[in-house]
This record gives structure tokens, sequence and C-alpha cells, in this order.
């Protein structure tokens, strides 16, 4: 019965085709055996080249299905109308028959039966130069697709049936429909997969480009990492939510365990070190480039970082995919005046979040009207009246912040003469993440109007095609690109799914947990590094006094997450999730005034566009039952084993 699966299964998995590199070829058309597959070396590739066919684009439904969920992207509401149902969904109009076009439920499990189908059947074909080594390695690989991709799906609906071996048609119906697995099951399932496979696959492959986007140990410890990191975390960790303590499947055992667990934390802690020590003994490092006299240029390795690729230099990265259409997310970002949709904007908040040219946060939180409350720290150099009467200039080779840049200049305009003053003395992370109304587009070799009625602002007609907030990504947006004119010019960059940033960040944090005073100098190692590359000043500096305690360090560390990985793939919608503070997406989000037409900073005065208000005509209506995706309805009427997740 089980060559019968087998056969069954064939076509649903030979007939995909994987995006990425020349070894992710399209699979062959037509009825064919399991034999002419595996006896075949060409064939047997392009069946494992299917399975890693669902390795996530982080430039395409991911953005517009996850990450636009949380507090970093601002799509624009009129593109609702064009299929964009995360705004639908952000105004708290989701339940379990709503679709959701991340799509991991009915997806992942169709590829990691075809890993489990791969891994039975893949053999040794000398004769086709397919020898015994590359065959176990290609199982490993398999091994690591299966538990990542059922990372992905605990990760994302926090209950699901776990499949440690390929199912038979001849079991029984109760057999076949199983319920969902403890979550501590599963991810202590998946740890040891990564980990055992972290000791088979290799490294990295630098000297074979043409593997590049394979399955790597440093890929599997940074899964590891980030995994254990989510499971040691509130949401999972001692939760102690009514719902959360009676959600049980369908032998009536706790789904989440609800007693906090301080052993997590070291399991996580011990994760990010071992793979940072395996990261840095393959030679990853951060993305650095450097200035003439010899200091880091913040500007150049925050911008290179998400474009460079790993055989030009950058080692940061971990895991990525190495063939994504990032023409998707940039024709969404870029301004209406130069070709684009013009509406794929970040939230005032994150421009809020960003640091000053001092290292400190201009914005430490709201009141309950939404009035920022401003750290009186930096009360002297920033400021949210009036505008720059000098150019702010900075030693860069960064040329893409002012007309008169130039990389044969060892000191650059980064911000031009008369340019509000919230957008001055700002960190280099800013300018490189964000487009604001008057910044300097290079393609266009104009500043941007984002004024009601201007070149990029809101127009009289299409009026979903201009930032609804006053802000464009500038993010992974390659600073090249050019699709003014229907000139299309959008250069590669890979699409990185971890980078060695993260693993810093996340060390810190996990020690932070395991214990601050026996970590300390450690905890603000692993920070600095990132603030370092970042150009502001290290925390225990003369400039900026190292935390006193704890609860400090968190606030630090979780301060630097949201502005180094602004606007990534999961990881802002991740942090959220796993610190129980969904009340961050919940009421209305502001932004400037996209409906003014002056140059001015007079809250006094209807048409002043550099004055904060509310974009999005509903409050968001995020709640607690959006710390999960829901299972659809269809999948439950199937399934009488399934169980909801709490509070859908």
């Amino acid at each position: 019965m089980k060559m019968k699966l087998l056969k069954y299964m064939l076509l649903s998995a030979v007939l995909f085709s994987a995006p990425s590199c020349e070894f992710l070829d399209n699979a062959p058309d037509g009825q064919i055996t399991l034999e002419m597959v595996f006896n075949d070396k060409t064939r047997t590739e392009e069946w494992l080249a299917a399975v890693y066919n669902r390795i996530p684009d982080p430039y395409t439904s991911m953005m517009q299905n996850y990450d636009a969920y949380a507090d970093d992207f601002s799509p624009s509401e009129g593109w609702e109308a064009f299929g964009w149902d995360c705004i639908s969904k952000i105004y708290g109009n989701w339940n379990s028959n709503s679709s959701w076009n991340g799509d991991f439920w009915l997806a992942l499990p169709q590829r990691i039966r075809e890993a489990y189908i791969f891994i039975e059947n893949v053999r040794p074909l000398p004769t086709q130069k397919l020898y015994a080594d590359e065959a176990e390695n290609m199982k490993a690989e398999a091994r690591f697709l299966i538990a990542y991709y059922y990372y992905l799906l605990v990760n994302t609906y926090g209950a699901v049936p776990l499949q440690t071996t390929l199912s038979d048609f001849g079991e029984t119906f109760d057999q076949l429909m199983i319920g969902q697995t403890p979550y501590d099951d599963i991810i202590n399932w998946i740890d040891g997969e990564l980990l055992a496979v972290s000791k088979i696959l290799p490294a990295n492959y630098d000297s074979e480009t043409h593997k590049y986007g394979r399955a790597t140990s440093i890929m599997a410890l940074a899964v590891r990492a980030r995994m254990l990191l989510f499971a040691a975390s509130p949401l999972v960790n001692g939760n102690q939510d009514p719902d959360y303590l009676k959600f049980e499947n369908n032998k009536g055992e706790k789904i989440f365990n609800s007693q906090k667990d301080p052993s997590k934390w070291e399991r996580a802690a011990t994760a990010c070190e071992e793979l940072i020590t395996a990261a840095h003994a393959a030679g990853h490092a951060l993305y650095k480039e450097y200035n003439a006299d010899g200091s880091i240029d913040p500007f150049m390795s925050y911008c290179n970082m998400s474009f460079k690729e790993y055989h030009q230099g950058n080692k940061e990265i971990l895991f990525a995919r190495s063939s994504c259409d990032y023409g998707y997310m940039e024709g969404h970002a870029a301004p209406r005046g130069w070709g684009g949709q013009g509406g794929l904007g970040v939230t005032q908040s994150l421009v809020d979040a960003f640091f000053t040219e001092e290292g400190l946060p201009p914005v430490l939180g709201y009141d309950a009207d939404r009035k920022p409350v401003f750290n009186p720290a930096v009360s002297g150099s920033y400021s949210e009246k009036g505008f720059s009467a000098i150019p702010d200039r900075r030693t860069t080779k960064w040329i893409y912040g002012s007309s008169d840049a130039s990389e044969e200049q060892e000191i650059n305009t980064v911000v031009p003469a008369g340019v509000f003053n919230m957008y001055v003395h700002r960190e280099p992370r800013f300018y490189v993440s964000v487009y604001f109304n008057g910044a300097y587009y290079k393609s266009a070799g104009r500043a941007l109007d984002f004024y009601k009625g201007g070149l990029d602002g809101i127009p009289p007609t299409s009026p979903w095609d201009a930032p609804q907030n006053g802000y464009l990504l500038r993010k992974r947006i390659h600073p090249n690109t050019n699709i003014g004119n229907n000139n299309s010019i959008r250069p590669y960059r890979p699409g990185i799914l971890f980078r060695l940033a993260e693993a810093y960040l996340n060390y810190a944090e996990a020690l932070n947990e395991v214990g601050f005073e026996a970590n300390r100098a450690l905890i603000l190692e692993y920070v600095n590094r990132v603030r370092e590359r970042a150009g502001i000043p290290l925390y225990g500096s003369a400039q900026i006094p190292a935390p006193a305690n704890q609860a400090e360090m968190s606030d630090l560390i979780r301060r630097e997450r949201r502005v180094e990985f602004n606007c990534e793939y999961a990881i802002r919608y991740d942090d959220i999730r796993r610190w129980k503070q969904m009340d961050l997406l919940s009421g209305f989000f502001d932004g400037m005034n996209a409906q003014g037409t002056k140059k001015s900073s007079d809250e006094t005065d209807a048409n002043a566009y550099f004055v904060r208000g509310f974009y999005y005509p509903y409050p968001r209506a995020f709640n607690d039952k959006n710390y999960w995706i829901p299972i659809h309805q269809n999948q439950l009427d199937k399934n009488p084993n399934l169980r909801q997740l709490p509070k859908w």
C-alpha cells in the first residue's frame, strides 16, 4: 500500500519547480515511475529541488501576508481592492473561514511528504557520478527541509500534527487523521533533527557557487537558535492565559506548558552560542565597508548588507534564498512619479524608533492620546518643528542622500538643507531604510515630492498609489533600481532569511534572561557589535551609560532589534508575538499629513504636511487571537481530531 501512496504522490512532487539557482531547475513533465526518478541523477536532483520549492521568498507573499501585520510596514489601504487582504485583517476582519495566502498548512506538509519519499528512495548512482557520500548529504538536506518546514508550521500555528515517518494508505482513518502534537514535543523533535543534520552538512558552499542556497550546517543551527529563542519566550513559556491553560489536543494532552521554565532560556542561549561559534569558524562576520581613514562606513555597510552576495564578501548571510522576486516589493515601494505604485510605506512608529546620531532614542513611547513622549536626553538635537538650515554631512561613500554626493569624496551630504528637522541628525540605518518627503531619490535625480497633488503624493485619481502616511520603504530596495519611463533595472540581491547580526542579538537577549549580573559584559559585547557597525555610540562608552539592571537591558535589546531588523522577513511580527505585545498592533497608527499641501509643521494649519496625525480610517484591531494564524474551518471539518487555536 505504501508503494501506491508513493506513486500517488509522484506527480504532485515531480511537477513542481523551484525558483533558485541552476540546481533548482524545473522538474520534468509526464507520468513516470518512482524507479525512473531515482535511477536517474537529474530526476533525483529535480525531486529534491521541488522539496526546496517552499522556502519562503522574503520579498513577495510573506511580506504581504505576514510582515505587513506588524508595525513596520504600512501598505496603502486602497490596495485591499487589489488582493492585499492584510488590510482587512489589520482591521480585525479575520476568522477561521478566512483564507491566508501564506498557505503553510496545505503547502508545507506536501513538501514534507515529498522529502520523506526522497529519503526512502535516493540511492548512489556511481555510473552517473552520484556517489554514496553525495546521496547521504542529499538525505541530510531533505531532513533539514522537513525540520525547517515543521518549524515554519509550529511557529505559525502553534499546534500542528507531527509526522516523523511517511504515512501509509493502509493505516486506519484515526491513524491518518491525527491530532496536534504538544508544542514542546514538536520543538524537541525539530531541535534534535537540526542538531543531527548540522553534524552532516557542510558549513558552506563557497567553492561551489552552483550549490549556493542548498542546506548547510550553519543554516540548520540558525533555524534552531531562532526557534529555541521563540520557545523560551513568554507566549509559549509560562503563559497563564486561561484559554491557553485549557487548550488540549484530541487526546487530552496540554498543547502549551503553562509553567515558566527558566531552562528554556539557557537552552536558547546555548544554541545561540553554538551557532555563533560555528559561524565564526566558517568565516562568517558582520558585513562592513570602510572609509579611507579606516573607520567603518555605517551607511555603506548597512546598505550593502542587503545587496552583496556571499561570494562578494557578504559573510553575514547565514541562510538565503538565492532567487527571489524582489521586483514585486520594489514596484510597490517606488514613488508614483517615477513609475512605481508608491504606496508601500513604513509606519511613524518605526521612524520614531531609529536612534539619533548620538545613539539615543528620540521618542520613548506614547501617551494615552498617542502623542510622543520625547527623550529629554536628546531634546537639544531632535525637533519636530521647522526645517534644517544646513546640510547634514557625514564621513561616508554613500551617494544616495544628495545630488552633490560622490564616491570620490570622503564626506558626503546625507540630508540636504531644508529637510524637516525630524529627519536630521538621525543614525545611518534610518537613511538607508526610509524615504521621507524631501529625501533625495537618485534614480530620478530629484527630491521626493509627497505633498498632495505633488509628483509622488496623493493624486486626483488612484489615491492608493501614494504614501498614505508620508513615508516609503527604502530598505532592501536597491538604490540603483530604475523603473521610471518603463526602464526596469532591478539589480540582483539574495533573499536573506537569517544573518549573523540576529544571532548576536538573540544571544544577548537569551543571556539577559538567564542572568543579567553574571552575563552583563557578554550581553553588552554582542549588542555593541551591532551598534558599532551601525555607526552609533556604544553602551558603556563615555556618551551612553550601560544599563543598570535587567529591565533596562531588555528594553535596549528590544529597541536595537526593532531598528536593526526593520522590515526584514518575519522578525518584527515574531518578536511582537513571542513577547506578548499584541497591544502594539491595536488602535490608530499615525504618520505625516498626506493630505497636506504646504511645507509646514504648524499644527494649527490643516494643510501643513509635517504634522502627526492618524492615517488609517479605522483603528487596527489585532488582539490576543492574532498570536497565531487560525486553522481554516475546512481543515477542522475534514479532520475531527484537530482543535482550533486559542481565541479563534
